[in-house]
């Protein structure tokens, strides 16, 4: 991907972030999930700059672009909460936690890939 690419996508997340509408309809949720949109762009946006290995770029394009869809979908810019599988979690003894953490790791949705880091 180019920069003018990454610029656009930039552009768009922050164009859908003016003219975004809160599903209640009230001013105020309007108002705070736009700021939230716009700032998590900004956030985003401004960590991944230094990237410049061409297979973490796209892989955060798809991120980006994963959550411009699912937000538009359900009209909720907030990430989708992950839930946790049956048995999920281990005891804290030694193998069985570093494999849970590493398997947890492996099943994140590529929508949030960068949202516990900010």
């Amino acid at each position: 991907m180019s920069r003018s690419d990454v610029l656009s996508l930039y552009r768009r997340v922050l164009r859908i972030a003016r003219t975004w509408k809160a599903q209640s309809a009230l001013p105020h949720d309007t108002d705070t999930e736009r700021k939230y949109i716009a700032q998590e762009a900004r956030t985003l946006f401004r960590q991944n700059q230094q990237i410049t290995d061409p297979e973490s770029i796209k892989r955060c394009i798809e991120e980006c672009e994963a959550r411009i869809e699912i937000g538009l979908h359900y009209r909720n810019p907030y990430p989708r909460p992950t839930y946790l599988p049956p048995m999920g979690l281990a005891t804290q003894k030694g193998r069985k936690l570093r494999a849970q953490e590493r398997l947890r790791k492996q099943a994140k949705p590529v929508y949030l890939q960068s949202h516990d880091e900010t």
